[in-house]
């Protein structure tokens, strides 16, 4: 039987009733739980970036060989951040040792280098082995601000070239590189972590929910493409729902079953036509599968910065509210017009 386009608002609140809350709700729990691991040698400046992370000092920093002298674990929220020991001396097996349970149990590992010392056998050799775990790996070089712009061009490029892998140069102590690279790089290695990360660090909060509208969106935009008219509007909704839960989590907001039902058939009202719209351009091959998705992705892009604006307000939830700023995003065309609702 050919799916019933939802033309009307009972057609939309049937489709959001069909979804599995609960599930949705617990896979966005789940991603809450992420966890990431710094690990590299003495005095590559782990510490120095835990603490310029987390906005204040938790773990020593000191210009003295390996003052992080155990596997450091700080709870950020539900995001698990562990600043491990460097290697040197005699005690190095055991510091491999202890730092390796903290790597198996991460989603997403950096590899910290010293941008001043260059890549040497055993930072070369730490590299080899965490390639063969199964966590996502990223390779970092810190200490940029101490090098002029042609040492860090040259030692970028050898280090590349030898770990055949794209490093990433930041300045842990300046905080240069963490917003405009490192942040960005992390939740593409890992997209998880967006929930993690935002929710337990402030300053990140608002390039991680626009992280996850992006990708929202990008996937609605294929998914809303697709030629076939009606088999697509539950994975579009499906994608919103989830969408809307995982911001919530960022700004620390929590979802009922109840309160994600109602504040979803609040603005599903303002989303009916767009359906309509989407599904009747498919109707024309080619150009008209092209503009559904089009309409399916600012669909998302405009409930995902309702959600933002409203969040970032620091008010209470209510649906009306919601609907108020989802209407005006789609009026109006603009995320500025939202910030008054």
């Amino acid at each position: 039987m050919k799916p019933r386009l939802p033309a009307t608002m009972k057609d939309i609140r049937s489709f959001l009733s069909s979804l599995d809350w609960s599930t949705l709700i617990q896979q966005v729990e789940g991603e809450m739980q992420a966890r990431m691991t710094i690990i590299g040698p003495v005095n590559a400046g782990k510490s120095t970036l835990f603490n310029a992370l987390k906005g204040e000092k938790v773990s020593p920093v000191s210009a003295a060989p390996g003052t992080t002298r155990r596997v450091l674990r700080e709870r950020l929220g539900p995001f698990l951040l562990v600043d491990t020991p460097g290697f040197s001396g005699s005690d190095r097996m055991y510091r491999v040792s202890s730092t390796w349970r903290s790597v198996e149990a991460s989603d997403l590992v950096v590899l910290l280098l010293d941008g001043t010392t260059g890549l040497r056998q055993i930072e070369l050799d730490l590299y080899r082995r965490l390639q063969k775990s199964a966590c996502p790996l990223m390779v970092v070089l810190n200490k940029i601000d101490r090098l002029s712009r042609i040492e860090l061009d040259n030692i970028l490029a050898h280090t590349e070239k030898k770990l055949g892998a794209q490093v990433v140069p930041i300045s842990a102590k300046k905080g240069t590189g963490l917003v405009s690279r490192l942040f960005p790089r992390i939740i593409e290695a890992h997209p998880q972590l967006a929930i993690s990360l935002g929710r337990a660090l402030p300053a990140y909060r608002r390039q991680a929910a626009r992280r996850l509208v992006r990708n929202a969106l990008t996937f609605n935009a294929l998914v809303g493409a697709e030629p076939l008219p009606g088999l697509d509007i539950p994975l579009l909704l499906s994608t919103q729902v989830r969408l809307v839960l995982r911001l919530a989590a960022v700004y620390g907001q929590s979802m009922t079953t109840s309160s994600a039902k109602e504040l979803f058939s609040t603005i599903a009202g303002g989303m009916a036509f767009r359906y309509l719209a989407a599904e009747t351009a498919k109707l024309l091959p080619g150009v008209g599968w092209a503009i559904s998705g089009v309409i399916a992705a600012f669909g998302t892009w405009t409930i995902g910065q309702a959600a933002i604006r409203y969040f970032d307000s620091e008010q209470s939830l209510t649906p009306q509210r919601m609907k108020r700023l989802y209407r005006r995003l789609l009026c109006r065309g603009s995320v500025q017009d939202a910030r008054n609702p």
